[in-house]
């Protein structure tokens, strides 16, 4: 099978969650949103903000699990909808493909290398009509500074507007790791 990896997500082997003391409770509980999913050999966590990825992998490291071994992802790894896996992983394969088979709905996904089956598991709620594959905006952080400006915070959710365009962007955060200085910067991904 397959899982929904679209923006930046934390995809962790299923078989390490042993490492928790918990296993896979300690893991559910330790997820700081609603974008968990899983297909029984891996699962993801989704995140508009690579600081956030980056805080979630941390608590998931001192936690138990080993983010790489030799250079190599070893328990999990993140994944960017648009610039890849940040580290080298010989265990995961994922890319863009077309949602329930429509290649004009192109969906990026992950599974576990050698996985036969396409069946693309999505958090409880997603639909291709409100996702981030339909719509989705990248803003390099180079650029941020000049393409959107900071308006407030809105129910957990950073909310800028995008100079560009006229549109509000919305990123929502999961940590303090996730908010740039002077909150200039989405963090990479927005809608």
């Amino acid at each position: 099978m397959a899982v929904l990896a679209e923006a930046v997500s934390v995809i962790v082997r299923a078989d390490r969650l042993s490492r928790l003391s918990g296993g896979w409770l300690e893991f559910k509980q330790l997820v700081p949103n609603q974008t968990l999913c899983a297909d029984g050999e891996i699962a993801r966590v989704g995140f508009m903000s690579h600081g956030d990825a980056l805080a979630f992998s941390e608590t998931l490291e001192r936690s138990g699990l080993h983010g790489e071994h030799n250079g190599q992802a070893s328990d999990l790894v993140i994944v960017d909808q648009v610039q890849g896996a940040a580290k080298p992983c010989d265990w995961l394969e994922h890319g863009t493909v077309g949602w329930e088979g429509d290649p004009a709905k192109k969906v990026h996904a992950a599974r576990l290398k050698g996985s036969t089956s396409n069946q693309i598991i999505t958090p409880d709620g997603w639909s291709w009509e409100q996702s981030l594959s339909r719509e989705f905006g990248f803003v390099l952080e180079q650029d941020s500074a000049r393409s959107l400006r900071y308006l407030r915070d809105e129910n957990g959710m950073d909310v800028f507007l995008n100079t560009l365009t006229g549109k509000e962007v919305y990123v929502g955060r999961t940590s303090a790791a996730g908010v740039r200085s002077g909150r200039s910067d989405p963090g990479g991904s927005g809608g």
